[in-house]
């Protein structure tokens, strides 16, 4: 029996991706949920698991095509023998899945695969950004909308959260380095356990809660760019409202204090004092006797 292979839901609004790679070749032996394509949109990356156990018959979409939702991939020839056969390898099917030199990276494997991290929009008419600040290493896990990185462009600061909670298994944007609005930064193996709450950190780290309060000695790390642009302006941090995640300082935050600073400077001068009048006008002063 031939099944078929289609292109799945990609996700609101998107309607084509591109096929980026194919794990498996025409006459190989799959199982059952064992990824056998990638396929990458302008904003996520999808994977493909096999339907169903068999061997992989006609590869329709090759590497590098772009194809619609519901688009014919391949088709499967249905088998049972191919189930069995495949168990073991279906484990280390993620290939994307980079080197991350830890565990729990390889556990995470556990249905969800890999996700790519993407740049997000920069704003109006910029096209490129510079990677300043990597708040994860590789190995670390990661809650949703966690904070991973910042990029900074000639205008504004710009935040990158986690798409998903996982481990961050590679950074491909090494801080000081420029990239473009459609690049990716890094990827996210699926979700691990143990790493999908935000407010939980592994045994042994030493790193403070991202939701920590902001009291006197607050844990949240200002932006590079704002700590240069207060020390140049002989600013304190408790001189600046930080409208970043969770309170942080950002470049154009330090701007609006410098600002708010100089207009009651302005507005505070003296009035110049009235001048004295001559000696000489006051002696021409004319008495009248009574």
């Amino acid at each position: 029996m031939t099944i078929e292979v289609r292109v799945p839901t990609l996700g609101e609004s998107v309607t084509e991706a591109t096929v980026a790679t194919w794990f498996k070749k025409p006459g190989d032996a799959v199982a059952v949920d064992e990824m056998l394509c990638e396929l990458e949109t302008d904003k996520v990356t999808v994977e493909v698991p096999s339907p169903a156990a068999g061997t992989l018959g006609e590869i329709v979409a090759a590497e590098g095509e772009t194809v619609g939702v519901d688009a014919l991939l391949a088709t499967l020839a249905e088998g049972e023998g191919a189930a069995k056969a495949d168990k073991a390898p279906a484990e280390d099917a993620p290939k994307p899945a980079p080197k991350p030199g830890k565990e729990a990276a390889g556990d995470s494997g556990k249905g969800n695969g890999s996700t790519k991290i993407k740049v997000p929009t920069l704003g109006e008419s910029v096209t490129e950004a510079t990677v300043s600040t990597w708040f994860k290493k590789v190995g670390d896990s990661v809650a949703q909308d966690e904070m991973l990185c910042e990029l900074e462009t000639d205008k504004v600061s710009v935040e990158v959260p986690a798409p998903v909670g996982g481990v961050l298994t590679e950074i491909l944007a090494a801080e000081g380095s420029t990239v473009d609005a459609s690049a990716t930064l890094g990827v996210i193996s699926g979700a691990a356990d143990g790493a999908v709450e935000p407010g939980a950190r592994p045994e042994g780290k030493d790193e403070a809660p991202a939701k920590a309060p902001a009291t006197g000695g607050k844990d949240t790390e200002d932006a590079p760019s704002a700590k240069k642009a207060m020390a140049e302006a002989s600013l304190g941090a408790d001189q600046v409202t930080g409208s970043g995640r969770d309170g942080r300082i950002m470049k154009e935050d330090v701007a609006k204090a410098i600002a708010a600073a100089a207009a009651p400077a302005q507005a505070a001068a003296p009035a110049a004092p009235r001048a004295p009048v001559p000696a000489e006008d006051a002696a021409r002063e004319e008495r009248v006797k009574m």
